[in-house]
């Protein structure tokens, strides 16, 4: 029977993989193979000429031969003999090379390739070795914990599905931990019935210090494969040391430098061993005696006097103590006056913020209005813009959070005082009368005419700043009149009045319509007797030819018309 041609593939595969040595003395050849892979065995005998077929058998363990493949000459007739573990796994190639697919570990045989003639027999024997690397070891059942000076199983190393047999080591940090009074190991193997694979466990007994903290153990397994020997590692483990407390130490919480009153401290009490201690004596200032706790203990609010000592200690072990001491800081601060306080203008206000701490160098602000001032406000004569919101505010730097305010309202009050001013536009048509007011509470204005009592409502206000503001109008008046200012507030009502008089630009103007007037009807008489000389004239001047014509001859009156009429031209 002819191998397929995937058949053929898995051939090439298994001569690739497997390693076929010929090694020297008695003419035994080997083949070692790796288990589930293909055996490849040349017959390693030359063909004769003469021929009849060739066969394979292999030897059990009693020398008895078990025939397994037969091939006639012709290379056409295969025959594979009825052997159950070999069903279906053979074949025969035309050169009388057997392959035996899915190796196993019975596999492990000595056969025999026979090419039989009519006169001889010739038979070339093949030994075949298979191999199985063993999984990746692992350590399990790991102890929970290791307790220093006690021999401990610390767990198991396990190596299972290999073949033939193999080692297994551990290692303590990478160092190898040869068997002594700490490290004792004992060796388990077992062998699969079936598959003939063995499962090898080695159990590790050992006395731990506490070196051993954060120390990785780990554990190979050696093993012989076709090309010799390996090592395959295990993961690393790390395990749990359990030793005694051998130190007691005491912490403050928050850190004990920044604690203030108010705060809540927590005192925590721990010890080096491990497991660690679950419970503590704890001492606090004044009381010999230990208040049993875990271990933390909690003091809420605390206040200056909780300055002072406190100790911890083992519940069983008292000797084992530790300490540490607790400042408590506080900060006080006195603002005189404080609240809201009401003073008059010009009073005299002294005021004082007074600071007590547990460390000298508190730094003091002020602030108004929440502005920061420069210095200390002080006031020998109070002004309106002295009013406001005063906050003296202290802390201390070296404490987080520890700081005090305490703040002052300051209302500076005032009877309304009134400055009335005038000006007058540069075009002389109108006059502004400005009214200063001052006072606190805000004072209301109001404007009225003296003598008809009307009140001026069109005006005009600036904004109202440290207690001052003013009050405006425009008028444009035809006639004098006296304007009042009156101003009022909660504690009095002031009132201030002002003469203004008329227009003076406008009694110019009408001077000068007069004038103008005037000039024009001067100049219109002007003319009318101008008008009136010249016609007399011209009557007259008619008259006297009509003179001339009737009395030509008399020459003497001539002359004295003509000297009359130049006259009258005079």
């Amino acid at each position: 029977m002819a191998p397929t041609a995937a058949h053929s593939c898995r051939l090439v595969v298994s001569l690739l993989i497997s390693a076929a040595v010929l090694r020297p003395g008695f003419g035994l050849y080997t083949v070692n193979s790796v288990y589930g892979d293909t055996i490849v065995m040349p017959c390693r005998l030359e063909v004769p000429q003469t021929l009849m077929f060739g066969k394979w058998k292999y030897e059990k363990p009693d020398g008895s031969p078990v025939f397994i493949a037969f091939r006639s000459s012709t290379r056409k007739h295969v025959q594979y003999d009825q052997v159950p573990e070999y069903k279906d796994r053979l074949s025969l190639s035309e050169n009388y090379t057997l392959s035996i697919s899915h190796a196993r570990i019975s596999d492990e045989k000595r056969f025999v390739c026979m090419l039989v003639t009519e006169d001889d027999v010739f038979e070339a024997p093949t030994v075949v070795k298979v191999f199985k690397q063993p999984s990746k070891p692992e350590i399990v059942n790991k102890a929970q914990f290791l307790e220093t000076e006690q021999l401990k199983k610390l767990g198991e190393c396990v190596s299972k599905d290999s073949y033939p047999d193999v080692n297994i080591t551990w290692y303590r940090n990478g160092k190898t931990l040869d068997p002594s009074e700490d490290v004792v190991t004992t060796l388990q193997r077992q062998v699969d019935p079936v598959t003939q694979l063995s499962t090898v466990t080695s159990s590790l007994m050992y006395k731990t210090t506490k070196n051993d903290i954060k120390i990785p153990f780990t554990c190979s397994v050696t093993y012989y494969g076709p090309s010799g020997q390996k090592t395959i590692y295990s993961d690393q483990a790390f395990f749990d040391i359990y030793y005694p407390t051998e130190k007691v130490t005491i912490h403050i919480l928050p850190p004990k430098n920044s604690i203030k009153e108010g705060d809540n401290i927590t005192l925590k009490c721990l010890g080096n061993g491990n497991p660690p201690p679950e419970e503590f004596l704890f001492y606090l200032p004044g009381q010999p005696e230990g208040i049993r706790s875990s271990n933390t203990y909690v003091l809420t609010d605390v206040r200056r006097n909780a300055t002072g000592d406190y100790k911890c200690s083992l519940i069983d072990e008292k000797s084992m103590i530790a300490a540490t001491t607790i400042t408590v800081h506080y900060l006080d601060l006195s603002l005189n006056p404080s609240g809201e306080v009401t003073k008059q203008i010009g009073d005299a206000f002294p005021v004082s913020c007074t600071i007590s701490s547990s460390i000298k160098n508190a730094t003091v602000v002020w602030l108004k209005d929440n502005t920061k001032l420069r210095s200390r406000p002080s006031f020998s004569s109070l002004q309106y813009q002295d009013a406001g919101n005063y906050v003296c505010e202290t802390n201390l730097q070296e404490v987080e959070g520890l700081k005090k305010r305490e703040s002052l309202t300051l209302i500076v009050e005032g009877k309304p005082q009134i400055k009335m001013t005038k000006k007058t536009d540069p075009n002389g048509l109108s006059k502004t009368i400005i009214c200063h007011v001052e006072g606190f509470p805000k004072p209301a204005v109001q404007w009225t005419i003296t003598g008809s009592g009307s009140v001026i409502n069109q005006t005009e206000e600036s904004p109202y700043i440290n207690g001052r503001y003013y009050s405006k109008i425009i008028i444009s008046p035809e006639e004098n009149v006296t304007l009042t200012c009156t101003a009022e507030n909660q504690l009095e009502r002031t009132v201030n009045s002002l003469n203004v008089s008329a227009n003076e630009n406008k009694e110019k103007v009408n001077d000068q319509a007069k004038l103008i007037v005037g000039i024009v009807v001067g100049l219109l008489l002007a003319a009318l007797v101008a008008g009136i000389v010249y016609w007399l004239y011209m009557k007259k001047s008619k008259t006297a030819s009509k003179h001339v014509n009737k009395d030509l001859g008399n020459m003497e009156e001539n002359k004295k018309l003509e000297e009359n009429n130049h006259k009258t031209e005079a």
